[in-house]
């Protein structure tokens, strides 16, 4: 094969890679704003918001370290929602659930089917952990999110190096012998028919 022919094929092929990473970079791109814009939106909408800042709720030591960056700021992005899943609603579901699980309430409640109050331990410890869960959620699309936004720059580094190469390729091409075989270094030539 020729150099020639070689060297265009795969500089050509370095263009649609890059062509391809630049559409992925910019899926990735618009799928990380979508996400981010879904996770903020859907949150600010709850209006639920952290502890202001040296009250009470943010004394205890299970809370504190977690939640009093967040201080008095409405809950608006997955890492803040995985913060008052985490820190404050489990916190407060395990003291007064003695940290039993809806499961186990749930179970203890069955046995017992007349007691108000092990009935409003199951109703207390189902709302506590729907919202824990739905908060989480909220976390996991907002990690997403962000994962797409790593993807999309990597997208974008790989289109532009591979723009680069590409460009170094043509610039090659013009320089390369038009009879140069590849692997050879020696120029194509046609043999001289023997003279008898």
């Amino acid at each position: 094969m020729r150099r020639r022919t070689l060297d265009a094929l795969l500089t050509t092929g370095g263009l649609i890679v890059a062509a391809v990473l630049l559409v992925i970079g910019g899926l990735m791109t618009w799928a990380s704003s979508f996400v981010g814009d879904e996770v903020h939106s859907q949150l600010a909408a709850q209006h639920i918001n952290f502890p202001a800042k040296g009250s009470e709720q943010l004394n205890d030591p299970k809370v504190k370290p977690y939640l009093e960056q967040y201080a008095g700021q409405q809950l608006t992005t997955g890492a803040q929602a995985k913060a008052y899943a985490d820190h404050y609603i489990k916190v407060h579901l395990d003291e007064a659930t003695g940290g039993k699980t809806y499961s186990e309430l749930s179970t203890a409640a069955r046995a017992n089917p007349d007691d108000p109050k092990a009935q409003a331990m199951v109703d207390l410890a189902f709302k506590g952990e729907t919202l824990r869960g739905l908060l989480l959620n909220a976390y996991a699309f907002g990690t997403m999110g962000t994962i797409a936004l790593y993807a999309a720059w990597a997208s974008f580094v790989g289109a532009a190096a591979m723009l680069f190469l590409s460009v170094l390729g043509f610039r090659h091409l013009r320089h390369v012998p038009a009879e140069q075989e590849v692997g050879s270094g020696q120029r194509h030539t046609t043999p001289k028919p023997a003279i008898a």
